[in-house]
């Protein structure tokens, strides 16, 4: 039997492109390997959120090129958001490629196959307005073993902001059939998977091309907690203007639904969000947060922020500090502005922020970051929550089982017995930055 060896980079949405293109590889005799020395067929999954990610792309593959000039029978893709923004580029970079499959079509992965086979070079980077279910219904999906099973239910984004290169490599929004996403739920639930995290770059924007917008996410919510079972039920990540009294209510009714909510602000500073091309000013921001706070109880609300983004003043940037704590955010994704090819705000070179004060600022942005999660964990000392085990692992001569409460907590709980997959109710016992500590009740 041939094997695949897939590196993946990036989002949640690479992981599950990658568990799709296992599943096609596996019905034309291609099985994983974890280790690229023993690949026929070595594939990198590409991120272009960041410069430093595409620049690692490039840097792996080319150890995967000397291989070949030495004298190895293999095969090379490159894959993901680089190779949908780059295409035929691909080749003149590295000429020892043999195919570059972009975003948009996955699924002509087996043809692709064929044709490299042949001798074929192959460059598939064709931009859609569709999805690709009537395919995806063709081929199982080759899931990381664990408890939570990843499902893509829209793809693309029509918000174009400044910095984001999402747009340009993954297309506009198109939202999958909900026949086919129950169908995936179930699947994943019937394989043993506890968990289940709807996917989207605008998550809550699902259902707008839909049957002139008639079905939403709420909808879909409703549909997949009626499915048997005990599981958990997640969705990420929101636009917070696209974030609607009918999704919260939805969310506090259903059982299965978690009390989570990934809300981007990405700025602190009205200015600076309207320089982004975000459609919304500190003030709306706060208004969606402290409804989500009032309407969920228990809620964790997490969010992503940029250090540095072209023209920021130490005022503008102060404004993201006090807006962490205004909005007493749980924990915060935070990048140092890198500039994308083809975004508006990459043109604007007179206005880049120098190194070290992007840096500096960075490092001030993490501190705070880890200042409230602390500040948030120490509020459920004392507390009994039920959390979900995804790992059981050694740590200091202890077994530790790790999991997640239905906010996404961390709970690390000594105990000698793998839970891996259980639901066990925790009484908390202390708080650190990252993590709670628990005991079994």
């Amino acid at each position: 039997m041939k094997k695949v060896y897939i590196e993946t980079m990036g989002c949640q949405m690479n992981k599950s492109d990658t568990e799709r293109m296992l599943g096609m590889l596996s019905h034309f005799g291609y099985e994983e390997t974890k280790e690229p020395e023993q690949a026929d067929l070595l594939m990198i999954n590409t991120c272009s959120i960041r410069q430093l990610s595409e620049d690692k792309a490039f840097s792996a593959i080319g150890t995967w090129g000397k291989w070949k000039k030495d004298g190895r029978n293999i095969k090379i893709g490159f894959c993901g958001c680089v190779a949908q923004q780059k295409a035929n580029e691909i080749f003149k970079r590295a000429p020892y490629v043999d195919f570059v499959l972009g975003t948009h079509k996955i699924y002509a992965l087996p043809e692709i196959i064929k044709k490299i086979n042949n001798g074929e070079r192959v460059c598939e980077c064709t931009e859609t307005h569709a999805t690709e279910d009537n395919l995806a219904n063709n081929f199982q999906i080759q899931r990381v073993k664990g408890v939570n099973a990843w499902i893509p239910i829209t793809e693309g984004c029509n918000n174009f902001c400044t910095y984001c290169i999402v747009p340009y490599t993954r297309g506009r929004e198109r939202s999958r059939l909900p026949e086919t996403i129950i169908k995936e739920t179930q699947d994943a639930l019937n394989a043993g998977f506890k968990e289940i995290t709807l996917l989207g770059q605008n998550v809550d924007s699902y259902g707008k091309d839909l049957n002139n917008g008639s079905y939403r996410l709420a909808d879909l919510l409703k549909d997949l907690n009626k499915l048997e079972g005990k599981f958990r039920i997640r969705f990420v990540t929101s636009y917070p203007t696209d974030i609607t009294d009918e999704l919260i209510e939805t969310a506090v009714e259903l059982d299965k639904v978690c009390e989570y909510f990934h809300i981007p602000m990405q700025s602190g500073s009205s200015a600076v969000l309207k320089a982004m091309n975000r459609r919304y000013d500190r003030e709306t921001y706060a208004t969606i947060v402290e409804k989500v706070r009032k309407m969920v109880p228990d809620v964790t609300i997490t969010s992503d922020f940029i250090a540095g983004f072209p023209g920021e003043t130490e005022e503008q940037f102060v404004e993201t500090l006090t807006a962490i704590d205004e909005f007493e955010l749980d924990y915060s994704n935070v990048a140092a502005y890198s500039p994308r090819e083809k975004t508006v705000a990459a043109k604007w070179v007179d206005k880049y922020i120098p190194e070290d004060i992007k840096n500096e600022r960075f490092q001030r942005l993490n501190d705070k970051v880890k200042e409230n999660c602390l500040k948030s964990n120490l509020k459920y000392a004392g507390r009994e929550m039920e959390v979900l085990v995804e790992n059981f692992y050694e740590h200091k001569g202890q077994m530790i089982n790790s999991g997640k409460t239905r906010n996404f907590k961390t709970v690390h709980i000594p105990c000698d017995k793998d839970l891996t997959g259980e639901f066990v109710n925790v009484k908390i016992t202390g708080a650190k930055t990252w993590y709670l500590k628990g005991e079994l009740v």
